[in-house]
């Protein structure tokens, strides 16, 4: 065995950046990253959990991600993560129709039963299996795009469900940049049904806020919203109205990343105004849409715009409501997270600790398999209150 096989991730970048005769300065500059943070990595007082990191790493150091990992020094769950983006980004790569290679001649499957399997992938994805939905997407991308191409219009609304589960897994894995091909191809995808575009575009909104797009998010939101809502919205049917306020959540979200507290405000009392007509316990077009999930988003634009202490006051509030048990799985659980950023800030690590162990019982694969989940489960950790069950947590999963 490679003897840096032993090393940990941080060491082996510090191994790999001297093979290439790089310092610190020219690392992170390659990066776009400060030479304060290459030196915590190389270090191990900073994590490296997210995928589209590691993978960045990799290439500024001409080696794979594989070598960059080290089988043998992993955390629990990070190459089977690397490698299922990679499936996934394989899948999404592929041209076999266009080009009518051989393996586009396998069976089309009927555009009744793609929907039926595309709907089992979004039920999946929304109990937060997500190691489960890793290894059923890119059979799903592939049968979802011959049956479009044998039947354009039956195949087109799981074509494009296809692709926004594809995307908002990606998302959650910490691969913005695989989700941009995958949204990308459902807004093509959708182009010409107005339905179709707002379902696409909440998971276009995900992917630029996660790639560092937020103004673009909040402008291509708003624009996609204002398409899909009714002109009165009393006389406004629920589906629509639950992806017009969806839309205006995720507007919100990218309002509160730049800074701008008064039209994250705003935007999220117009999508209230849309939930109190659609009502909880509902989930039109995979949004899970409505008063309780409206009450989350002015969690999360709190916590993006720092008002920590009024981010916890509401989400003691809102887990208190009837509609919160009827939100899927990774709904809840990725609030959680968010909710235990905001206690951490507020110098409450026990009862981050307690939010998060929350979490992981509802659905643990948001802490262990999603880059944020850890990296939130890492700080708490390494808090002296820190509950013990999730310093052991911690330690089982390798990080902190």
């Amino acid at each position: 065995m490679d003897s840096t096989e032993l090393l940990p991730v941080g060491r082996r970048v510090a191994y790999w950046r001297g093979r290439r005769k790089l310092s610190q300065q020219v690392l992170a500059d390659r990066l776009g990253k400060s030479k304060s943070w290459v030196d915590k990595v190389e270090r191990g007082v900073r994590s490296l959990d997210k995928v589209s990191t590691l993978q960045d790493i990799a290439a500024v150091l001409r080696i794979d991600t594989a070598v960059l990992l080290g089988r043998d020094a992993q955390p629990a769950g990070l190459v089977e993560r690397v490698e299922g983006v990679e499936r996934i980004r394989v899948a999404l790569s592929a041209y076999e129709i266009a080009l009518e290679r051989p393996a586009a001649r396998r069976p089309v499957l009927p555009a009744e039963r793609l929907t039926r399997e595309a709907a089992h992938v979004w039920t999946t994805f929304q109990h937060a299996r997500y190691p489960q939905v890793i290894d059923l997407v890119p059979e799903l991308v592939a049968d979802a795009q011959r049956t479009y191409a044998h039947d354009p219009g039956a195949g087109r609304v799981p074509l494009v469900e296809a692709y926004r589960v594809t995307a908002s897994l990606l998302v959650k894995l910490g691969a913005p940049d695989v989700a941009w091909l995958a949204v990308d191809r459902a807004m093509i995808a959708a182009t010409g049904d107005r339905v179709l575009v707002a379902a696409a575009a909440v998971q276009l909104g995900q992917v630029l806020r996660e790639s560092g797009r937020a103004r673009m998010a909040k402008s291509l939101m708003l624009a996609a919203a204002y398409r899909i809502a009714p002109p009165v919205i009393e006389y406004g049917i629920p589906p629509e109205l639950s992806l017009c306020g969806t839309l205006l959540v995720q507007a919100a979200l990218a309002a509160a990343r730049i800074g701008d507290d008064r039209t994250a405000a705003d935007l999220i009392d117009e999508a209230a105004d849309m939930a109190a007509r659609v009502g909880d316990g509902h989930d039109h077009h995979r949004t899970a849409f409505g008063p309780t999930a409206v009450e989350l988003a002015r969690v999360a634009t709190a916590v993006e715009l720092g008002e920590v202490r009024e981010a916890a006051a509401r989400h003691e509030k809102a887990t208190t409501r009837d509609g919160w048990r009827w939100l899927p799985a990774e709904h809840r659980a990725a609030h959680l997270i968010d909710a235990a950023r905001a206690y951490l800030h507020t110098d409450d690590p026990v009862t981050a600790g307690r939010v998060l162990m929350e979490a992981d019982r509802i659905a643990p694969a948001e802490i262990r398999h999603r880059p944020a989940g850890r990296d939130i489960l890492a700080q708490v950790a390494r808090e002296p209150t820190a509950p013990t069950t999730l310093t052991h947590l911690a330690a089982t999963l390798g990080v902190g």
